[in-house]
């Protein structure tokens, strides 16, 4: 089926206040151009919904959305919301007092989060959340791209645009909802899955966990939410995944580099920049898998992808044809550009460990004279608690520019305990050259004077960085 096509078969949604067909429903989003907020806001369209929604500032998914059908604005006030509206939907960013929200509790609608509506949706089928500190949405890219190519037509909900899949979300007639399962604000936790994986756990979003202790809590609940009868996909290499194994009522299996996994990737060699191995599973050698993403990171990915396929009842030989047809998510290592002699790439990564894992990648896929780092650091609550890792993720950079900290969800008063300078001083500390060049277009005019032929340009973070990545590539006399 299209990845436009929508299945007859209706879908009813039990809020909590009534009972309405999905194909009937018209629902309002705050917060709709978000990464998730937009693949669902697309997902409800094709089963027939009427969407509507807000967000602060005009985007390419914004207006996507708009030619698909939905009535979208950047003008966030009390009346955004249609009269006919019967459902409020807000992203985990929005907070209690936005002038929407408020509004919308005044008329008397439901106000849902979105991972609650995720939640609501995924009860109707047989859910696959894939979760994790890192590698969330590459993840649940490649296994909803390994399924549709094998014939399982599954629906899903991607926080990134994939172009092999035709955006970030789809409708199919199969029985499987893979959705990306966010912990941040314990958002998860909405889902109740049969099949769950856990890819990795780390320290992050500090603005709503205390510590590293509350987060592997948070995670043992989400594995707890997995039934009996389903399966839970741990990587055997992370501390945290170990922690809470004994917390799944389901079975377990694992992936990884450790002798005892379950799945595993051996002989493991650069082809090109890109990585080819063996997978292993249970002792048992599957076959040779070439993947076309870099960065060994993606080989765990990959393990995981495929214990997931497996489970689903897809040939092996499918499941390898899979790993290695992908091509990625956008914003993940993804190549803007080459102009004269300079390739010009960008990046989503905004976590000491992405970027130490991406820096690494673009090393060896692209064998740079010079490899220049755009870092946008993104909130400055994650900076601060983050600071000393991040001042030791750049080993693999030559120059480190870093302009403003993104300012989103934080406090006036956390953005003046940590600074973009700050930063830069540290990275200093580590033997890094690095500058701080607050401006986008200084940035691109000092990058358009110094690169050369043979050097790579990333732009990484969270945040609207990926705009000096294509300004470059203007600059330099190139097309995107």
């Amino acid at each position: 089926m299209s990845p436009l096509a929508t299945p007859a078969r209706p879908l009813r949604l039990e809020t909590g206040v009534n009972s309405k067909r999905l194909d009937q429903l018209r629902v309002h989003m705050i917060g709709i151009g978000g990464c998730g907020m937009s693949g669902l806001a697309a997902l409800l369209l094709r089963r027939g919904a009427a969407v509507s929604g807000t967000d602060r500032q005009p985007s390419a998914d914004l207006s996507r959305l708009g030619d698909a059908g939905a009535r979208v604005s950047t003008l966030q006030h009390a009346d955004a919301i249609p009269p006919e509206t019967e459902l409020v939907v807000a992203s985990a960013a929005i907070p209690p007092d936005h002038p929407e929200r408020l509004a919308a509790l005044q008329r008397g609608l439901p106000v849902i989060k979105y991972a609650e509506l995720l939640g609501l949706i995924m009860k109707h089928y047989e859910g696959v959340a894939i979760s994790g500190t890192h590698g969330k949405s590459t993840t649940t890219a490649w296994t909803a791209f390994v399924l549709r190519r094998a014939g399982l037509d599954p629906n899903f909900v991607v926080g990134a645009t994939v172009g092999q899949l035709g955006g970030g979300s789809g409708v199919g007639d199969g029985p499987h909802f893979v959705v990306e399962a966010c912990e941040y604000d314990r958002s998860f936790l909405n889902l109740s899955p049969r099949l769950a994986v856990v890819l990795n756990i780390e320290e992050d979003h500090l603005d709503c966990y205390r510590d590293l202790g509350q987060i592997v809590d948070a995670f043992a609940a989400f594995v707890r939410r997995v039934p009996p009868d389903g399966l839970v996909i741990l990587n055997a290499e992370s501390p945290g995944c170990r922690a809470i194994a004994s917390h799944a009522a389901a079975p377990t299996e694992w992936f990884g580099d450790r002798p005892d996994a379950d799945w595993r990737a051996v002989d493991a060699d650069l082809v090109a920049g890109r990585y080819a191995f063996t997978a292993v599973h249970r002792s048992r050698p599957l076959g040779r898998v070439h993947l076309a993403l870099s960065g060994r990171h993606n080989v765990d990915n990959a393990l995981a992808v495929a214990a997931i396929a497996t489970r689903l009842g897809v040939p092996w030989e499918q499941v390898a044809a899979g790993l290695g047809e992908f091509r990625g998510a956008q914003r993940r290592l993804e190549l803007r550009g080459e102009v004269q002699g300079v390739r010009i790439v960008d990046d989503y990564g905004h976590h000491p460990t992405e970027i130490r894992a991406t820096l690494l990648a673009a090393r060896e896929r692209f064998q740079p004279a010079r490899l220049w780092c755009g870092f946008q650091p993104h909130q400055h609550s994650r900076t601060r608690f983050l600071l000393a890792d991040f001042a030791r993720s750049f080993s693999d950079a030559d120059e480190v520019i870093v302009p403003e900290i993104y300012f989103v969800r934080d406090s006036e008063r956390e953005r003046e305990l940590v600074s973009a300078a700050d930063l830069v001083a540290r990275i200093a500390e580590h033997g890094r050259s690095a500058s701080h060049v607050a401006d986008f277009s200084a940035i691109v005019d000092r990058l358009a004077r110094e690169v050369r032929p043979g050097d790579v340009v990333l732009t990484m973070g969270a945040g609207n960085i990926w705009k000096v990545a294509d300004e470059l590539v203007r600059r330099l006399g190139g097309d995107l």
